[in-house]
């Protein structure tokens, strides 16, 4: 089981003996990594500033151009909070929403709230979903709900899967786009047929939209539209807008009107909680309008790597995907062992200022086959095709030869 978050959890420490010298050894290493891809002069995204003073003017930076500060600070949810869950409600085509401090909470509480509604607490998704991979079977262990799983494929699922199922289901909860598959989103027409197949079984449909900003563009439709095919969605702010932490669970009023319920019980109804909710807003005002442009800038950079690593002597295999990219994310595989890419791609930074990739992960089936995860922001759009395929080059010259 993965329990990745980041880059740097990607990373892990290096792997050999044990003990404080080694764990001193790990924290050295990763240290250095974090310094070589923070201090490039050019990367494809902006990191997130590190220290507490840098991360406080970030946000009065920002604050004042979102909401009002001489306002009262919230409590309990009022105010800011309040705000932002008109705004996310109003986005998505809602009636209601619902502040929570994690999405692994948004979701728990969406679907025991649909398991209570349709009295059936299996729940339909995918094994490499959010829920099956990062969230230690809290869907079962917490909220007393089974998973069932349409296909073990490493791509999503089709409606004639779902409706083939073998059991009945309450709940379809499709992630959109599937993270752990390579960022993968079906076409408009599969996911409206999914949706579809799932009604049929008299299931309700709840969309896992931690990085759903972003797919609007892969579909060619509105926000709303695509979200207006489910019965509830949940929305990240930390990961695509940049947030300070957070997320946001939007559905019917009744439905919303539970999950705060819920949101007590597992603790969720913090006392103040506007600086999450205004970083929130400032993603929304900020980087929201900006997404597409980093979907179809996707395209260029995966188009150079590839062109890059076709061309390359040192690279015996490899593989973008998908291809071309569904969103501003998508992954990369070579057969190298992880810490030697990582180390080509700190060495790159270090050495020419350029980051091209960060951490690679090692967790595969694969022995000597590591992917690393590919994410734009606005650094990226200052690369050109021939920026990307140069920096390509470079790290490809870097690893060593078969």
């Amino acid at each position: 089981m993965r329990h990745m978050a980041d880059e740097e959890q990607q990373a892990g420490t290096p792997s050999g003996p044990s003990g404080p010298s080694a764990q001193d050894d790990g924290r050295a290493v990763r240290a250095r990594r974090r310094a070589a891809l923070a201090g490039a002069r050019k990367r494809l995204r902006e990191g997130l500033p590190g220290t507490l003073r840098e991360r406080l003017a970030e946000l009065t930076r920002t604050a004042g151009d979102v909401h009002d500060l001489d306002e009262q600070a919230d409590l309990y949810g009022d105010g800011v909070v309040e705000a932002l869950e008109k705004r996310v409600a109003g986005l998505l085509g809602f009636p209601a929403a619902a502040f929570f401090p994690t999405g692994t909470m948004a979701q728990q509480a969406a679907l025991r709230c649909w398991a209570g509604r349709t009295g059936n607490p299996t729940v339909a998704l995918h094994p490499l979903a959010h829920p099956e991979v990062h969230e230690e079977d809290a869907l079962s262990v917490v909220s007393g709900l089974r998973p069932v799983h349409p296909t073990t494929e490493p791509r999503h699922f089709t409606a004639d899967e779902v409706r083939g199922l073998g059991e009945p289901f309450g709940t379809l909860m499709l992630e959109l786009p599937l993270r752990d598959a390579g960022f993968l989103l079906p076409t408009w027409d599969e996911l409206t047929d999914l949706v579809a197949a799932a009604r049929e079984r008299d299931a309700a449909v709840h969309f896992d939209g931690a990085r759903l900003w972003e797919s609007a563009t892969h579909f060619g439709r509105p926000l709303s539209e695509v979200a207006g095919l489910a019965d509830s969605v949940y929305v990240s702010f930390y990961k695509s807008l940049r947030g300070h932490s957070g997320a946001a669970l939007a559905g019917p009023t009744d439905l919303i009107a539970e999950a705060r319920s819920w949101r007590h019980r597992y603790g969720g109804n913090l006392f103040q909680q506007f600086p999450a909710a205004l970083s929130a807003l400032a993603g929304l005002d900020r980087v929201l309008p900006e997404l597409p442009s980093y979907v179809t800038h996707a395209r260029v950079v995966a188009a150079g790597i590839t062109e890059a690593f076709a061309a390359s002597p040192a690279v015996p295999w490899f593989r973008v995907h998908p291809e071309p990219p569904h969103t501003q994310e998508f992954q990369v595989w070579l057969p190298f062992d992880a810490d030697v890419l990582t180390e080509a791609a700190v060495s790159q930074a270090e050495e020419t200022g350029v980051a091209l990739f960060g951490i690679w992960n090692r967790e595969t089936a694969a022995p000597g086959l590591s992917m690393t995860e590919v994410s734009l922001g606005a650094p990226a759009l200052e690369w050109t095709h021939e920026d990307v395929r140069a920096a390509a080059t470079d790290f490809a010259s870097r690893l060593p030869r078969a």
